[in-house]
């Protein structure tokens, strides 16, 4: 009985105190991280309620304070992307997100690719896919939040499943952002769901510790990838059994070094920019929100790209592509890597 008492006095520490986006927690349907992420068939049509928008981000914002609203969401999307299928379908398709999201925000779309002239929070004028560059929305959906007083609240890059994206509109709407980052509310939430640190999954590729990873004095032979990962967490099972296992994937991981470590663990790291911190640390340094969560640094040390929302096959090879080619180094901007690709392939 003794030992079942911190279990008992967490839950109603949870039921008392914890946000209602906190119980759904990582058990989301397997439509959240199971899918065939190739560029869709058909292309994808916007749901009718997102905002009918000039393109001039400040008039829209005013519009949107004047309806009582607490802001606007900047949502970058392509016509054929699966994971924008994904928020349209699935989160905006739940009945309290959409609610929730009407209620508080409009939202206004922006196509990476478009040609359309915009205005800015800053009142410059350039073309949709200028502002996606410079936004650096290497990942769609990229969402931003813009404040009543148009300030940028928060930044999601790719999809997130709908418990993790409820809890970011409440701490948006609810005003937490003024307070705490958006990693540091999630802790503060989740933490009362964590009871004992669970088993990792395993692959031989990893390196084994200690993890001395610093690479700003003497360069390094190959890329480096960090896995961050955590116990009971389904999205990160699915990263494990599917994706990790095709063979085009241990093909280009065979290439770079990777390492993974538990996000919440207290393991020592020596960082790649020479830091000593632990997992934990590192992690909340890097802010982190999502796992897994998958790092790429070069050989000085440098980051090159991360994949901190849901990822499946096609993504993932792609990023892989951009790393061990060293794409990076001539195209800083993944997405126009990957238009260029696609250009000389034929795609």
């Amino acid at each position: 009985m003794i030992r079942r008492l911190p279990r008992l006095l967490a839950l109603i520490a949870l039921l008392l105190l914890a946000p209602a986006w906190v119980f759904a927690s990582d058990e989301e349907p397997d439509e959240s991280f199971d899918f065939d992420d190739a560029p869709l068939r058909e292309p994808l049509s916007h749901p009718e309620w997102f905002k009918e928008s000039f393109l001039d981000l400040p008039d829209d914002l005013r519009q949107a304070i004047d309806a009582g609203k607490r802001g606007i969401i900047i949502y970058f999307g392509q016509q054929r992307c699966p994971y924008c299928q994904k928020l349209l379908s699935v989160n905006f398709g739940s009945t309290d997100i959409r609610s929730y999201t009407q209620k508080h925000f409009d939202v206004i779309p922006i196509d990476i690719w478009g040609v359309q002239e915009l205005t800015d929070m800053q009142g410059d004028t350039l073309t949709e896919r200028q502002y996606a560059i410079r936004e650096n929305t290497n990942f769609t959906p990229s969402l931003i939040f813009i404040d009543a007083t148009g300030a940028e609240a928060l930044r999601l890059r790719g999809y997130y499943p709908p418990y993790k994206f409820r809890a970011a509109l409440e701490y948006v709407a609810d005003g937490h952002y003024k307070s705490e980052g958006f990693a540091a509310y999630l802790r503060r939430a989740e933490g009362t769901l964590t009871f004992e640190p669970d088993e990792l999954n395993e692959e031989t590729f990893f390196d084994k510790p200690p993890y001395a990873l610093d690479r700003s004095r003497f360069p390094a032979e190959r890329p480096l990838a960090v896995f961050f990962e955590r116990g009971d967490c389904h999205a990160c099972d699915v990263l494990h059994a599917q994706p990790l296992q095709e063979p085009e994937i241990a093909r280009l991981l065979a290439q770079i070094d990777s390492v993974q470590l538990d996000i919440n663990a207290d393991t020592p790291v020596l960082t790649p920019s020479g830091e000593r911190l632990t997992a934990r640390q590192w992690a909340e340094t890097l802010e982190l929100i999502y796992t897994p969560s998958i790092l790429f640094f070069d050989r000085q040390g440098n980051e090159i790209i991360r994949a901190d929302s849901v990822i499946q096959f096609y993504r993932l090879r792609n990023i892989l592509n951009y790393v061990v080619s060293g794409g990076y180094q001539s195209e800083p901007s993944y997405q126009l890597w990957r238009s260029k690709q696609e250009h000389i392939s034929g795609d």
